[in-house]
C-alpha cells in the first residue's frame, strides 16, 4: 500500500535499511547470521551507514515492524528464534512483551496472551487458519521447528482484514519467501541435547540432536524464486513428577495425604518438519505463490512409578511420631500400605499438513486483488497402555509395606520402607486392588485406550482494494472468506487382560529391563518392563470395552464460516503529526454441528444424532495511530472480538449414571447451540521510538465480556431413562451439566515494553541491550454466574520477560528470563483428559554465548553456540489453592543444553 512508502520516510533512512536487511535475511534458516561488524560499511553505500547484522538486526526488524504497523502487535524475527535457538518457536513467543506459555513434558507447548489461555486466541500459518494437534483449536507450538520459519507477528488489535482472528490475540506464523531474498543462499547446521537429568529410565536417553538445511535460489531473472527447509530432531526430555490423589480429612480435624502416584517420564520427541516454497513473478505485477508445510511428529513416553494409596485405603496411620504444620499432618507412617506398580507406555503420533496457493495483483492504476486457497490436515493417533502389577491379585491378599512420609513443598517423599519393588517374584502382573470390577470377569490388568484425532480444514479469501492519491483516505479494501473445517475424536479403548484367564503372572525373564530408580522419593528401584512388548509377546490380551462412557467421548464437529468483510485505510497530515489506521467491519455466518452418541432415555435407548445451529457475528474494529515526527506514536484501537468455543464443548454427547456418594443421578454432556466468546475490546498506547533500533512502550487495555462459555448444573428427572441397578438405593431426581452461554465480566491491565540498545544513549556501550516487558493484568471475569469472580484457566496477573544481550565483534552473549505468577494449569488426568489446578509462580532462565566468523576468516559463514535451558531447574509446581504444602504435581525437568553450529554460503 501507499502507505509503506510514506512511514518509511519518516524513519532513519539507515536504520530503516539494516532492519529490511534483517527483515530479509531471518528467512534463510534457523541461524541464517551474517558477520556481527556491527561497525562495517556496505559496499557501494556512503561510509556513515551502519549495517547491523545478528541478533541486534533481528531485534531493529522487530520494532520497525511494530513502529510500521496499525495493529498493535509484537514481533520476533527467525534471527531472534533460530540465534536462540530454541526448540520451537513457542519458547521465543513467550518472550514478548504480554505473552507467557506453559511448560508440557518442559517445552513451550502452549502460549497465553494478555492473561487468556490458548482456548482465547488463535493461530494462523502464512495468513491461514490451521488444524490443530491438540483436542481442541489451540495450536501445540512444538509442532513447528523453529529453522523454518522466517517470522511471527502476535496481533493484539484486530482489524477489519484479518480473518480468524482471537478474542485476546492473533499469532501469525510466516515462513521463507524466495523473491524477498537478494540471492542465492545455502545453509545447514547440527546440535547436540543433552538433558542433565540422565536417562530415568532403561531404554531412554538424555542425549539427542537436531539437524537442518536450507537452500534459497532466485532464477529467470529473478522472476522466479525457490526455498526449501528441512529440519529433524531427536531430542530427550526426562520428568521427576510427583502427583496428589489429594488430601484427607484426618480424624484430629487435621488434613493429611490421601494417596500418591508419582512417575518418572523419558520423552522421546522426534519432529520432522519440511516446508517448501515457489514464488512466480508474472510480471504486470503479479505474483503467485505456492507453499507447503508439512510435520510428522513422533512423542513416545515411558511413564514408571508406585501408585501408593495411603489415608484413602485401608492403611492405617500410626499414632506415633506424627508431624503436623498449618493443619497438614507433614509426617507418620503408615502400615498395612497395598502399592500397585505402573509401567506405562503412551505413543503420541501426529502428522500436520498444510500449504496453500496465493495470487496477488498490485496495479500501477491503484487497483489491487488477492485470491488465496488455503489446506490444513491433521491425523493424530494417542496411545495410552497401562499395566499393572503387585504383590498379588485383589485388595488384603498380598506382601504390604510399611511406609515413613514426609510432605513438604516438594510432595510427600518416603523416607522408610520395607517391601523391594524392584523383586520380580514379589511384583507381578495383576488387578493388585481389585479396581478392575468394570472389565470382564472383573480382571483388569492393564488398559488400552488409542484416541484417534482427525481435524480437516479448507480455506479460500478473495479480496479487492483501490489506493487513492492524497486525501484523508489511503485506500479502501472488501472482502470475502470461507472455511470449512471437520474434526472428530474416536476413542478406541480395551481392558488388557492376562492371556489364558490368568489372575496373575511374573513377568517373562527376557521382557524384564533395567529397574527404573525412584531414590527421588525414597522409594528405591522397581519392576520395569514395556506394555507394549508384553502385549506384542502374547501375554496380555485386549477386551473391548463396550461401556456407554466411551461412546460418549467420540464426538465429530462441522463448521462452516463465511466472513465479509470492508475496510478503509487512513494516512493524513494532522499538523505536525501524521494519522495512520483503518477502520472497519466483519459479517460473520457461522453454520455449526455436531454429530455423537446421545441416550434419549426412551426405547431406542442410545442412538446417534447431529444436531447444531447457524447465527451472524458484526465485529466493527478501528485501528489509529497518531505519528510524530520526534518518533513518538500514540495508538488508539477499539474493536469488537469473538472466540469460537472449544471444540469439546459444543459435542452433542450427553450421558449419565449413578453417583454412589450422593446416590443421585448425575449427566453431563455439550452443548452443539453454543455461542463465541463475544467482547469489546479498547487498547491506548503510548510509544517513544530511537529509529528503529529501539523502543519504549506503554500499553493499556480493557475488555469486557459480553458473552462468556462457563459449565452450569441445573436439577433432572432420570426418571424416564434406563439407569443400571447399582446395588443400593438411589434418586432420579438428580442433575445435569453441561457449558452455556452467560455473561463474563471485563479483564484489564497494563503493559511496559521495550527494546533499548544501549548506544542510543552513549557509544561506550555500543553492542549491549536489553528486549522484553512487564504486564500486569487484573480479571473480573464471573465463569459461573452464581459465584463470585475467579480467575479463568491460564490467568496469570503478573507476567515479565527480558532477556540482556551484547553483540559486537562476532562475539554474543544473552541471558533470559521469563516471569509468571500463579495460574490455572492444564494437567494430564485419566485417559489424557486435561484437569486443571491451580499452578504456582515460576522463573525460567536462560543463557546463550555464541561467536560468528568474520569476513576475511577461512570460517567465513560459521556460527557456533552453546545455550543453556531452565537454569536454575526451576520445577512446575501445582498445590491446593491456599495450602502451599498441599502439593498436588510436582515436576522436575532439569536443565537443557544445546550446542551447535551453523554454516551459511
Amino acid at each position: 500500500m501507499a502507505i509503506r512508502s510514506k512511514l518509511a520516510a519518516t524513519i532513519s533512512m539507515s536504520a530503516f535499511a539494516a532492519a529490511l536487511g534483517a527483515a530479509a535475511t531471518p528467512a534463510l534458516a534457523q541461524d541464517d547470521t551474517q558477520p556481527d561488524t556491527t561497525t562495517a560499511t556496505a559496499e557501494g553505500e556512503d561510509d556513515d551507514v551502519i549495517v547491523v547484522t545478528g541478533f541486534r538486526a533481528a531485534l531493529e526488524s522487530a520494532v520497525a515492524e511494530k513502529k510500521l504497523k496499525d495493529q498493535i502487535i509484537e514481533s520476533v524475527s527467525a534471527e531472534d528464534i533460530g540465534k536462540l535457538p530454541d526448540a520451537s518457536i513457542g519458547e521465543s513467543i513467550a518472550r514478548l512483551p504480554g505473552l507467557t506459555s506453559q511448560r508440557i513434558s518442559g517445552r513451550a507447548g502452549y502460549i497465553s496472551v494478555r492473561g487468556f489461555g490458548p482456548d482465547f486466541s488463535s493461530t494462523l500459518l502464512n495468513g491461514r487458519q490451521q488444524t490443530s494437534t491438540s483436542d481442541n483449536r489451540g495450536i501445540e507450538f512444538d509442532q513447528y521447528p523453529s529453522e523454518i520459519v522466517s517470522a511471527v507477528d502476535v496481533y493484539k488489535s484486530p482489524s477489519a482484514d484479518l480473518v480468524g482472528q482471537g478474542l485476546v490475540g492473533t499469532i501469525d506464523i510466516r515462513t521463507i519467501r524466495p523473491l524477498e531474498k537478494n540471492d542465492r543462499v545455502v545453509a545447514f547446521g547440527a546440535r547436540g541435547v543433552y538433558a542433565d537429568l540422565g536417562a530415568l529410565n532403561s531404554g531412554s536417553d538424555d542425549l539427542g540432536y537436531r539437524v537442518f538445511g536450507t537452500y534459497v535460489d532466485q532464477f529467470a531473472g529473478d522472476t522466479l524464486g525457490l526455498s526449501l527447509s528441512v529440519a529433524y530432531s531427536n531430542e530427550p526430555y526426562q520428568t521427576e513428577e510427583f502427583e496428589a490423589w489429594g488430601y484427607a480429612d484426618a480424624p484430629d480435624g487435621n488434613k493429611i495425604i490421601g494417596g500418591v502416584k508419582p512417575f518418572v517420564t523419558s520423552s522421546s520427541l522426534k519432529r520432522l518438519g519440511i516446508n517448501g516454497t515457489v514464488q512466480y513473478d508474472a510480471g504486470s505485477d503479479w505474483m503467485v505463490t505456492l507453499d507447503g508445510f508439512y510435520s510428522d511428529f513422533d512423542d513416545t513416553q515411558i511413564k514408571r512409578g508406585i501408585e501408593i494409596p495411603l489415608a484413602w485405603s485401608g492403611a492405617t496411620l500410626e499414632p506415633n511420631g506424627r508431624e503436623v504444620q498449618d493443619g497438614l499432618i507433614t509426617g507418620g507412617t503408615f502400615s498395612g500400605v497395598e502399592a500397585v506398580v505402573n509401567n506405562h507406555n503412551y505413543v503420541r503420533k501426529a502428522k500436520l499438513y498444510s500449504g496453500g496457493l496465493n495470487i496477488a495483483h498490485e496495479g500501477d492504476d491503484g487497483w489491487n486483488v488477492n485470491f488465496d486457497i488455503g489446506y490444513s490436515r491433521t491425523d493424530r493417533n494417542e496411545l495410552i497402555l497401562e499395566s499393572n502389577a503387585g504383590t498379588a491379585p485383589g485388595g488384603g491378599t498380598g506382601a504390604v509395606d510399611t511406609l515413613t512420609f514426609v510432605s513438604s513443598p516438594s510432595g510427600t517423599l518416603f523416607t522408610d520402607h520395607m517391601l523391594d519393588y524392584s523383586d520380580p517374584t514379589l511384583i507381578l502382573l495383576t488387578d493388585p486392588l481389585g479396581w478392575g470390577g468394570g472389565a470382564p470377569g472383573g480382571r483388569q490388568h492393564g488398559y488400552y485406550n488409542n484416541r484417534i484425532v482427525d481435524d480437516e480444514l479448507l480455506q479460500f479469501q478473495a479480496d479487492i482494494e483501490k489506493e487513492f492519491e492524497g486525501g484523508f483516505l489511503d485506500s479502501i479494501a472488501a472482502g470475502f472468506d470461507f472455511v470449512t473445517r471437520e474434526k472428530s475424536l474416536v476413542p478406541d479403548e480395551y481392558f488388557l487382560q492376562l492371556s489364558g484367564d490368568r489372575l496373575q503372572a511374573q513377568v517373562p525373564a527376557n521382557l524384564l529391563l533395567e529397574p527404573t530408580n525412584l531414590d527421588y522419593l525414597g522409594l528405591g528401584p522397581m519392576v520395569s518392563y514395556s506394555p507394549l512388548a508384553l502385549l506384542e509377546a502374547g501375554e496380555y490380551v485386549i477386551v473391548p470395552n463396550t461401556s456407554q462412557d466411551v461412546l460418549f467421548k467420540s464426538f465429530a464437529i462441522n463448521e462452516d464460516i463465511m466472513t465479509f468483510y470492508a475496510q478503509g485505510n487512513i494516512e493524513s497530515d494532522l499538523g505536525n503529526a501524521m494519522l495512520t489506521g483503518n477502520f472497519g467491519i466483519q459479517a460473520i455466518h457461522a453454520d455449526q454441528g455436531s454429530t455423537g452418541y446421545v441416550n434419549t432415555g426412551a426405547a431406542a435407548g442410545i442412538v446417534e444424532r447431529t444436531l447444531g445451529d447457524d447465527y451472524w457475528d458484526v465485529l466493527p474494529s478501528l485501528n489509529l495511530s497518531l505519528r510524530f515526527d520526534s518518533d513518538f506514536v500514540i495508538r488508539f484501537a477499539a474493536a469488537r472480538e469473538i472466540q469460537r468455543p472449544r471444540l469439546d464443548d459444543m459435542r452433542v454427547n450427553f450421558g449419565y449414571g449413578v453417583d454412589p456418594v450422593e446416590q443421585i443421578v448425575t449427566g453431563s454432556g455439550g452443548n452443539p447451540s453454543l455461542r463465541p466468546y463475544r467482547a469489546t475490546a479498547f487498547d491506548l498506547n503510548f510509544e517513544k521510538y530511537f529509529g528503529t533500533s529501539g523502543y519504549i512502550a506503554v500499553q493499556l487495555f480493557h475488555k469486557t465480556l459480553h458473552n462468556y462459555i462457563y459449565t452450569a448444573e441445573a436439577p433432572f428427572d432420570y426418571s424416564s431413562y434406563p439407569v443400571t441397578d447399582p446395588g443400593f438405593p438411589f434418586s432420579y431426581e438428580g442433575r445435569i451439566s453441561q457449558p452455556v452461554n452467560g455473561d463474563g465480566g471485563k479483564i484489564y491491565g497494563a503493559e511496559l515494553a521495550g527494546t533499548l540498545p544501549f548506544d542510543t544513549f552513549t557509544s561506550a556501550l555500543e553492542g549491549f541491550g536489553i528486549t522484553g516487558g512487564v504486564s500486569y493484568t487484573k480479571s473480573e471475569i464471573q465463569p459461573d454466574p452464581n459465584s463470585p469472580p475467579s480467575d479463568i484457566p491460564g490467568y496469570s496477573r503478573w507476567v515479565a520477560n527480558g532477556t540482556a544481550y551484547f553483540e559486537r565483534g562476532g562475539f554474543s552473549i544473552r541471558g533470559s528470563a521469563r516471569y509468571r505468577s500463579t495460574f490455572l494449569g492444564d494437567f494430564s488426568g485419566f485417559g489424557a483428559n486435561r484437569v486443571r489446578r491451580r499452578a504456582l509462580a515460576e522463573t525460567i532462565i536462560d543463557a546463550q554465548i555464541g561467536y560468528d566468523f568474520q569476513d576475511g576468516s577461512a570460517l567465513d559463514g560459521l556460527s557456533v553456540f552453546l545455550q543453556g535451558f531452565n537454569l536454575t531447574n526451576e520445577p512446575f509446581v501445582a498445590i491446593n489453592p491456599g495450602e502451599p504444602l498441599q502439593v498436588l504435581n510436582h515436576q522436575n525437568y532439569g536443565r537443557r543444553f544445546m550446542g551447535g553450529f551453523t554454516y551459511k554460503f
